[in-house]
């Protein structure tokens, strides 16, 4: 539950004026531990090299636990080590028991994964304008196919420590969940989904979702340290959460439950694991079918699917491509804390990391020591032989940029910055965003198919979309294709209103000493130059605070507050400077003032105000991070 509704403002305020400073990851030398010894080891180094408190690691294959434990600190300020026992958060990986509480009343026949949500909770707001003819089912709220918005801030910056019930979470702040386009079309991850769908489960069995998760999973599966909620259990064993810089995090108590405000234990965690890598079984004893664990692990309702791409959002259990294999995995994250829970069925292996940092880089460099570890000895999978490419498939070389925002207010700055190109070369099509120097080769399948030359599964796929027309399939994203003008225009006018904001800044320490000296006149000449800097230093000044912000986003940003309140009217500002700038300009332009000084203001001025009609056509002039 990391993503947050404004997140797409405070990208874009920084991105758009630092727009070419897009850079690749770095390159980073491999290391495959031969040995559990070497693994744990390169482990501890990894939290030394990024500073990272704790880790609580879980190693599982076929026969039992591998390694469980933890390293390093579960509490820096009263120097409590972490252990096998320590209690983690672990985030969105909290809804994988969504789905498999959701499979388990399907195989009592008390659910269908197409039953609609209209029918089963009526008392659900929720606004689908293709509700006639297409409804929202079960499996869109677990597939993340209803095509609403993620969770607003204010749903995140809820925190009241005595939990509202399910119900009374989902009643607080509905407006996210409104269909942006046909449900089963595209896939865009909701935290909505699941806590609605845990909702059903409440309505079906009668029981709270979180007594009924105990007792059919919990419990059952041994995962005895487990839970949703604070408790003196937590407050005994629970690490301490650590963000912005090591910052100790109080404990925050989430809106929507079911999506991500498990707490568990390396050995809880290893238990889970081992419930898939036996498929579905604990201890000899079947907990949920086989086929039900296969339909959690497969994509089924977006076009992509059903034209047969391979890859994709399951049932909250998605695929997670490692060199030539593919692990089954659910991450989670909150403040201060991050997870990564996969498993390989091939290599009937998995693992679970659970740090309390922020440290994104530390927990994938982790991950990938892990995955180097269990896949080390694998034999490679066959990949099918590549068909010749047709003449239908080359139609698809050309720009596009995304179009299935996870939030609907960062869709203008993705569709500037997430700019991709396509093209064949040597038999194959190659992808590469237009920000990065990463170029990903892709297999022709046949049709509208495209395998990983890695894992041999397909991977992209060209389909019709509903409402955009043709588009492109690959990992998260769908792409719709856009011209060359589009694309580079608006990087273009990215770079140009960066350029605009830095330099009006140095013109006006030459200007301004000038005005001081008396040279330049008061009246038209003046305000031709003051209204492009005004709506600069008003952009300056939005990064400034927005930045402040997201210090502690849920406080100063999830309400109204001077912070909130100060992004809002900065915006509001920029937009009024930008539009008196170039009225100035039109109006004033017989001024008496040199013409390369005019020339460039008037310039910068309208540069301005085609950035401000963008953003106001998104809605991000006057925006409010609270509503």
């Amino acid at each position: 539950m990391a993503s947050l509704r404004v997140l797409g403002l405070a990208v874009a305020t920084l991105g758009l004026f630092c727009c070419g400073a897009a850079s690749a990851q770095d390159d980073e030398e491999e290391i495959i531990p031969a040995s559990v010894e070497e693994l744990i080891a390169a482990i501890g180094e990894t939290l030394v090299q990024h500073d990272v408190p704790a880790v609580g690691l879980a190693l599982v294959d076929s026969s039992g636990p591998v390694w469980v434990g933890s390293l390093g600190k579960a509490n820096v300020e009263n120097d409590i080590d972490a252990d096998e026992n320590t209690l983690y958060r672990i985030g969105s990986t909290s809804k994988m028991f969504v789905a498999l509480s959701v499979l388990k009343l399907v195989e009592e026949g008390r659910l269908s994964l197409d039953d609609k949500l209209s029918d089963l909770a009526p008392d659900v707001q929720f606004e689908n304008e293709w509700e006639a003819t297409n409804p929202i089912r079960i499996v869109h709220l677990l597939e993340h196919t209803t095509g609403w918005d993620n969770i607003h801030l204010p749903e995140y910056a809820h925190n009241d420590p005595t939990p509202v019930t399910l119900k009374e979470g989902l009643d607080f702040h509905p407006h996210s969940r409104t269909s942006r386009w046909q449900p089963g079309s595209r896939s865009s991850y909701c935290n909505a989904g699941p806590p609605v769908a845990a909702y059903i489960v409440d309505k079906v069995t009668g029981q709270d979702f979180e007594d009924y998760v105990r007792g059919n999973f919990f419990e059952p599966l041994g995962m005895s340290a487990t839970g949703y909620r604070l408790t003196d259990d937590y407050r005994e064993k629970g690490a301490i959460l650590y963000a912005y810089g090591n910052q100790p995090q109080d404990y925050r108590h989430l809106l929507m439950r079911p999506s991500g405000a498990i707490n568990s234990s390396p050995t809880d965690m290893a238990r889970f694991l081992q419930f898939y890598i036996n498929r579905g079984e604990i201890d000899g004893a079947p907990i949920i079918l086989d086929s039900s664990l296969a339909r959690m692990e497969s994509t089924k309702t977006t076009n992509a699917a059903r034209v047969g791409q391979e890859t994709g959002y399951g049932l909250n259990n998605y695929s997670s491509s490692y060199k030539n294999w593919v692990y089954r995995a659910h991450g989670g994250g909150v403040e201060g804390g991050l997870t990564d829970f996969a498993y390989l069925p091939e290599a009937e292996a998995g693992y679970v990391i659970m740090i309390n940092s922020d440290a994104f880089r530390a927990i994938r460099e982790i991950s990938n020591l892990v995955r180097g570890y269990q896949t080390r000895d694998l034999q490679l999978p066959a990949v099918p032989e590549p068909v010749p490419v047709t003449d239908a498939q080359r139609k698809l070389a050309g720009l596009y940029h995304p179009i299935n925002s996870r939030q609907q207010i960062s869709y203008f700055l993705d569709r500037v910055l997430g700019t991709e190109k396509l093209w064949f070369e040597d038999g194959q099509l190659k992808r590469k965003p237009l920000m990065d120097s990463t170029v990903t080769s892709y297999l022709p399948a046949g049709d509208a198919l495209f395998r990983s030359p890695d894992t041999g599964m397909v991977v992209l796929s060209s389909t019709e979309d509903p409402i955009a027309g043709p588009v492109v399939h690959v990992g998260s994203q769908v792409l719709k294709p856009v011209s060359g003008l589009v694309a580079y225009g608006q990087l273009g006018i990215a770079v140009l209103w960066a350029i605009a904001i830095a330099s009006s800044l140095v013109y006006f320490v030459i200007w301004g000493v000038r005005k001081l000296r008396g040279k330049v006149p008061a009246g038209p000449s003046t305000r031709i130059r003051l209204w492009p800097l005004l709506a600069s230093v008003s952009i300056i000044a939005l990064a400034t605070l927005f930045s402040q912000g997201m210090s502690d986003p849920f406080t100063r940003l999830g309400k109204p507050t001077a912070v909130s309140l100060g992004v809002m009217l900065l915006t509001i500002a920029f937009a009024v400077f930008a539009v008196a700038g170039s009225w100035t300009a039109v109006k004033e332009r017989d001024a008496e003032m040199n013409r390369v000084n005019y020339w460039y203001s008037a310039t910068t001025s309208f540069v301005h105000l085609l950035v401000a009609v963008y953003l106001l056509w998104f809605g991000v002039i006057g925006i409010q991070t609270w509503a």
